[in-house]
């Protein structure tokens, strides 16, 4: 049994990939500001905002003395507001900056300052297409995004070769919030544009993370697997950026 903590749990990529780590027999605590829908067993929810680092730590630590060991921790919390580059307030650029990439820093710092005393552990993360790409009125989201790709490399230089370090990076995914507000003809549209012809699944992500945590990935540290069914070879991301209509939400 492996401790694994996620941040941004209770619902989408992160609530899949909880399911899908204590479906293995890990013991699985989700750090959000939000509650899940519905109790998962084996995943114990934390209250946590993880643009606060105080909280998150004390999360972390908690997790530590209760078990003697973190094994796997996954900064997946994320956040998006469309808006063009000129209407972006300082607040909504600030408040994504801080889920989104101070986030991730302040919960990979966390865990690490154990894991490196422990000697060993794995670090995992969402990135997006989005760092690749320029998604119009999504700004400071791709910058966040490519941000966590340059710190998951930087991480994993430094830790190395204690700590494995290593991201998913999801393309257009299915999840309930995008349900919520896509129309039979707009999840058309979208699918249209990338070339496996659809939007991934919450479960595949997980299966990524799932993998990337295993002894199988190993050797693997400072990368990103990407997962977005031929967007980026395709060179077809930007044009999806475009045509994706208002209000609508991305990985």
């Amino acid at each position: 049994m492996r401790i694994v903590l996620i941040s941004g749990a209770s619902s989408g990529i992160g609530e899949a990939t909880a399911a899908r780590f204590a479906a293995a027999g890990d013991r699985v605590y989700n750090l959000d500001v939000r509650p899940p829908a519905a109790d998962a067993p084996g995943v114990t929810w934390r209250e946590t905002d993880v643009a606060d680092w105080a909280a998150v730590a004390a999360a972390v630590d908690r997790a530590h003395e209760e078990h003697g060991r973190l094994d796997v921790v996954i900064a997946n919390a994320g956040i998006s507001v469309r808006h063009n580059v000129l209407a972006t307030t300082w607040a909504e650029a600030r408040r994504v900056v801080d889920v989104n990439l101070l986030g991730v820093f302040g919960l990979w710092q966390a865990a690490a300052r154990h894991m490196v005393v422990d000697g060993g552990g794995v670090l995992l993360g969402t990135a997006s297409v989005n760092g690749h790409r320029a998604f119009p009125n999504y700004a400071d989201y791709n910058a966040t995004k490519a941000g966590v790709a340059a710190l998951c490399r930087t991480f994993a230089l430094e830790l190395s070769p204690v700590v494995r370090v290593a991201c998913v990076t999801p393309g257009a995914v299915l999840t309930p919030m995008q349900l919520a507000e896509y129309s039979p003809e707009m999840l058309a549209e979208v699918n249209a544009r990338i070339p496996a012809g659809r939007h991934a699944l919450p479960s595949e992500i997980a299966a990524a993370f799932h993998y990337l945590a295993s002894p199988e990935a190993a050797f693997l540290t400072g990368q990103e697997l990407v997962l977005d069914g031929g967007e980026i070879a395709g060179s077809t991301t930007s044009d999806f950026g475009v045509a994706v209509p208002q209000g609508s939400a991305l990985s």
